[in-house]
């Protein structure tokens, strides 16, 4: 599965922005999808994760509350709605797919990559 991260751009603290990833292939109904992201110089780290048919969620505890991940099967896209943005929310956002049912926070459990997109929230 191939994705493309598209989205981010500047913001201010406050503000809300979507991200989006777009997947080839015939396989995105059946796979799990998350979101990840590296803040500078910070390890990626989870964000958010559904599950394949979108009844599940999960979020990291830093973005409860104002972070929403949905998936759309029809488009082969799944989204991130970020809203109350902090400046530390800044970093380089990745979707991902996962082979597992179920929402997974684990780095290593997810196979495909998108190229990230950045996101740059100032005060």
């Amino acid at each position: 599965v191939q994705l493309q991260a598209s989205g981010g751009g500047l913001a201010q603290a406050g503000d809300s922005l979507r991200l989006s990833c777009a997947a080839s292939g015939r396989t995105f109904s059946t796979r799990g999808m998350g979101w990840f992201r590296q803040g500078p110089s910070k390890e990626r780290e989870f964000v958010a994760a559904i599950s394949r048919n979108g009844d599940r969620t999960y979020y990291t505890d830093s973005v409860k509350g104002r972070f929403t991940i949905s998936r759309d099967d029809a488009k082969n896209t799944v989204y991130l709605q970020m809203n109350s943005l902090k400046p530390g929310d800044t970093a380089v956002y990745y979707c991902a797919t996962t082979l597992y049912p179920q929402p997974r926070p684990n780095y290593s459990d997810y196979d495909d990559w998108g190229q990230g997109t950045q996101v740059t929230v100032s005060s």
